[in-house]
């Protein structure tokens, strides 16, 4: 066992694979809870970051309508404006947490599919990824805000199965 001030940041990053975040008596606990964690952090960081984006292209520019991914002209900040027209801490902190909740939902739901496909099969294939990643993909249409159109929840789970299982087949290329 290494000493706590002999440790170095290589070394504290590595064993943050090995060791959850919480422990809750149970590994499939352990492992969901912390995936939650670890992408909600991910997903707050991704949401602030994006807003903090808009701000400085708005302030640039003058004009509140800006490109969405979508390549659609919007005004981005017309859902987040406080009463007197100052943009609203509250709109942001709430859209951080939904996206928060998302990235934290999703990677729980995965993680915990994941682990307990693996223990009902007794391996981890491609195949578990993929029903993970649909399973996954569905979670994540289903808190969006589009709605829940059969087609939006058939086209998320495609795209999650897809992407983890095509992420499962690779790492053991590369």
């Amino acid at each position: 066992m290494s000493r706590l001030d002999t440790r170095t940041l290589k070394d504290e990053l590595a064993s943050m694979d090995r060791r959850p975040l919480l422990d809750l008596g149970h590994p499939l606990l352990n492992r969901v809870a912390d995936s939650f964690i670890r992408a909600a952090g991910v997903g707050a960081a991704r949401a602030v970051s994006r807003e903090a984006y808009f701000v400085t292209v708005e302030g640039l520019s003058g004009d509140s309508a800006v490109l969405d991914p979508n390549g659609a002209k919007r005004s981005h900040f017309s859902s987040i404006r406080g009463d007197d027209g100052q943009k609203s801490l509250d709109a942001v902190v709430k859209t951080a947490g939904k996206e928060a909740f998302q990235w934290g939902l999703a990677a729980g739901v995965y993680s915990g599919m994941t682990y307990g496909l693996r223990e009902a099969r007794g391996c981890h294939d491609w195949k578990n990824s993929a029903v993970a990643g649909a399973i996954a993909g569905v979670a994540v249409a289903l808190t969006g805000d589009a709605g829940h159109h059969s087609d939006k929840l058939v086209h998320f789970a495609i795209t999650g199965a897809a992407l983890s299982s095509a992420a499962s087949l690779l790492s053991g290329i590369f």
